[in-house]
């Protein structure tokens, strides 16, 4: 068992308050340029050790009875069939999944198999996160991907034959050279597919990664009025399709929103397991260490994977709650704001008050950050 002494008292048994895990998998085929997450590319050996690891981990987390499980990355099936099994298998035997009711797995289109698929299911994950990012080829290869556009609706079309009837995918907009006509055909070659769900993210330029070089070297650059112009066609375009824009980034056939993000967003707890994955219980927040060799030593040795543990204030969660509350369909409740807030904003545009709720707009939505920083 793992000692998780900075966690605080009992942190590691918390199934009567836990409902929602994720799980870091931080190794890639390919680092992309844009992506700040913690990847790496690892070899064969560092690839077994670290499932090895994760298995630990999972002991030291047992027992919980999650109702949402999340796998993220990195590339989860990136992983060999194999070591997919063992880490399958050991969720099966530590936790108890009577009331798992969402699994999702993130996937890339090159690492797609129908023997990769068809153990998944046979598993019981039931929801794939396909990183398409574009249909463009061109833009594909910018983004330093792995697949082509081919390659990735034959993934999608594996996980389908699977038996998947639940699947997102991944777009981008506002990238480097990207054009209307490219993002519209992207959308659209997205409709004709009828995933359940689609996020359309825009890039941004993030700390320690290629593209912030580029864009600090003048190379690339942002404008907020073309971002806009993406944001609204994706609005458009998917809202007459049939989907409803349950959260910023998120689109959704009725029935088939993402349970765990939006567990998240309501500021719910969760355990987060494998390198760099960060966990909150009630006031606390605490972050596994950020390497993957040493996330597998400390647990090889019997130590804490945790480097890190933050105390949260009320002020701090209430902060959070408005910032990923608003970003939601629905809202946040008005009696943690400030009515004169509320009602600049209203006036502005920004803001719809209905009854003890606040909701953003549709111009809202184009600056929702800035709203939060308004309302905070």
């Amino acid at each position: 068992m793992v000692d998780h002494t900075l966690m605080g008292k009992n942190e590691a048994h918390t199934s009567d308050v836990v409902r929602h895990l994720y799980v870091h998998f931080p190794f890639c085929a390919r680092i992309c340029p844009y992506c700040a997450f913690y990847k790496t590319r690892g070899n064969a050996a560092e690839v077994g050790r670290f499932c090895q690891a994760l298995v630990c981990e999972l002991q030291g987390a047992a027992p919980l009875s999650p109702s949402t499980i999340y796998f993220g990355g990195g590339t989860p099936t990136a992983l060999k069939i194999s070591q997919l099994e063992v880490i399958l298998s050991a969720f099966h035997q530590l936790f108890d999944l009577s009331e798992l009711r969402e699994w999702t797995i993130e996937a890339n289109p090159g690492s797609v198999s129908a023997r990769k698929a068809a153990l998944l299911k046979k598993f019981g994950v039931n929801r794939i996160s396909l990183g398409v990012q574009s249909w463009d080829n061109n833009l594909l290869n910018l983004l330093g991907r792995e697949h082509n556009a081919p390659q990735a609706e034959e993934s999608f079309r594996i996980f389908r034959d699977a038996g998947f009837s639940n699947i997102s995918l991944d777009l981008m907009f506002a990238l480097p050279g990207q054009t209307e006509g490219q993002w519209h055909d992207s959308l659209q070659k997205t409709i004709t597919l009828e995933p359940e769900h689609i996020s359309t993210y825009c890039l941004t330029y993030e700390e320690d990664t290629e593209f912030l070089a580029r864009f600090e070297a003048g190379e690339f650059s942002a404008d907020e009025e073309r971002e806009a112009g993406f944001f609204e066609m994706a609005m458009t375009m998917l809202e007459r399709a049939g989907y409803e824009h349950y959260e910023i980034s998120n689109y959704a056939r009725p029935g088939f929103r993402s349970e765990h993000n939006q567990a998240y967003w309501r500021g719910a707890d969760y355990v987060g397991l494998g390198p760099s994955a960060f966990s909150t219980r009630c006031f606390e927040r605490w972050q596994n260490v950020a390497d993957h060799r040493e996330y597998a030593r400390r647990l090889f040795a019997n130590e804490s994977p945790v480097a890190s543990l933050e105390r949260l204030t009320p002020e701090m969660k209430r902060t959070e709650r408005i910032a990923l509350g608003l970003r939601a369909r629905e809202g946040i409740t008005a009696d943690i704001i400030s009515i004169d807030r509320i009602q600049a904003l209203s006036r502005a545009g920004l803001l719809r008050h209905n009854t003890n709720r606040i909701v953003l707009t549709t111009a809202g939505k184009l600056l929702a950050d800035s709203v939060a920083e308004e309302l905070v």
